[in-house]
């Protein structure tokens, strides 16, 4: 006789959760709550993810801008045609250049292993290479080393202003500062060249340009043998694509390509102090000034 009691209660609990009127409408309370259940409120249904074929072309098409900025702006891969810069790099090497740097100002500096476009048919009679459409759009993109552009690498020995020259066999003198080139020039080489076709040699490096030889000094067609050209066997700056700074390909060979210690002997830049010193007053004004109106903004200052 208890029972009847028990079902009274749960009736009542049930009904407060959402409860119809005698009428067949819905009341207030079960109006504001919505549809609910034994298991609670409806839940929306979560959407659909998009499928991953879907998306496949999007995320291969950002890969592709990515890569083509990177190679841009930032870093592109180059192959080693040639052994003119043993043992620093051998043939079929590959190499990551450095291209941001230049974007902000900087120019090449001696003892740097640098990349450029060929000045004045450096190359003229070398074989040209026939890649395939595969291998075009993958140099495109900067994912292979760049198999049409006709550019060279070499090591930069003087920059604008410098006076280089070679005497018998060596060594190498730069504004009158012999280069200790054990480091890096090829085993068996001598610094210099004795021939008469451009291996001995005193010039001066015009601002805006570079003297670059390779490291197998009797095996690298260089500025030295390059005189007879429209800029006399210099490199013009903005020919020059970036620096570079890593061999990364063989894995066995992978390294960096530091600036050797012997470019940065006391003394190596004394030809720049001469100009320098000798430059009109209003030239060192100039440099002044600047600097003073930086302080100034400082924070703090």
């Amino acid at each position: 006789m208890e029972a009847a009691p028990q079902a009274a209660d749960s009736a009542v609990s049930f009904g407060n959760e959402g409860q119809a009127a005698e009428d067949g409408t819905v009341t207030d309370e079960q109006s504001q709550t919505g549809d609910q259940g034994p298991e609670g409120p409806a839940r929306k249904q979560p959407k659909k993810q998009r499928s991953f074929w879907k998306e496949l072309p999007i995320l291969i098409g950002i890969a592709l801008v990515l890569a083509l900025l990177i190679k841009t702006f930032l870093v592109q891969a180059f192959s080693i045609p040639s052994d003119s810069m043993q043992n620093t790099l051998q043939e079929g090497d590959r190499v990551l250049v450095d291209k941001l740097t230049p974007w902000f100002g900087s120019e090449p500096e001696r003892g740097e292993v640098v990349v450029f476009h060929d000045p004045d048919n450096w190359l003229a009679g070398q074989p040209a290479a026939d890649p395939n459409a595969l291998q075009t759009f993958l140099s495109w993109i900067g994912l292979m080393p760049s198999a049409e552009e006709k550019d060279l690498i070499k090591r930069v020995i003087g920059v604008g202003g410098d006076t280089v020259e070679c005497e018998g066999t060596g060594p190498l003198r730069v504004n009158g500062k012999a280069l200790n080139e054990t480091s890096y020039v090829y085993p068996g080489n001598t610094p210099c060249t004795v021939d008469d076709q451009g291996g001995q040699f005193k010039v001066k490096v015009p601002e805006g340009y570079i003297w670059v030889m390779g490291d197998h000094r009797q095996n690298s067609r260089d500025s030295r043998y390059n005189q007879g050209d429209v800029n006399k066997g210099m490199v013009p700056v903005d020919k020059v694509v970036g620096r570079a700074i890593v061999k990364a390909w063989p894995i066995n060979r992978w390294g960096t390509l530091p600036v050797p210690d012997t470019f940065d002997q006391p003394g190596l830049n004394d030809q720049s102090a001469v100009s320098l010193t000798n430059a009109p007053n209003a030239l060192a004004l100039a440099g002044v000034v600047p600097l003073a109106l930086w302080r100034r903004r400082r924070p703090g200052e």
